[in-house]
């Protein structure tokens, strides 16, 4: 199930930012690790982390159709994943990122 509000997208450049939350097997399967990969080959920024409940947070920011590959990428993650849900808050982007880390 994706949950997603409308995407804000900065008009001048095409750049976006997304919240995102992942639920279901997303911890203790690399999924930070892999996404941190991924963010690189896109050339996204932003940065991903592991919550007390077990679910994954990430915000990412990027060139729209990067942005957008990257949370297509989140919505299966690594092999080992399950991902059950994922929820996408569009923000403004704001360009608070030099690279993407893993919190």
């Amino acid at each position: 199930m994706v949950r997603n509000n409308h995407e804000k997208i900065d008009d001048k450049n095409n750049r976006v930012r997304a919240y995102i939350i992942l639920t279901g097997r997303v911890q203790g399967v690399a999924f930070r690790y892999y996404a941190r990969n991924i963010a690189n080959r896109l050339g996204v920024k932003g940065w991903i982390r592991n919550l007390d409940n077990g679910d994954v947070e990430a915000t990412i920011e990027g060139e729209r159709n990067s942005v957008n590959q990257m949370i297509e990428w989140c919505k299966e993650g690594p092999s080992l994943a399950l991902v059950e849900d994922i929820k996408i808050i569009w923000q403004s982007y704001a360009g608070d990122f030099s690279e993407f880390h893993v919190r």
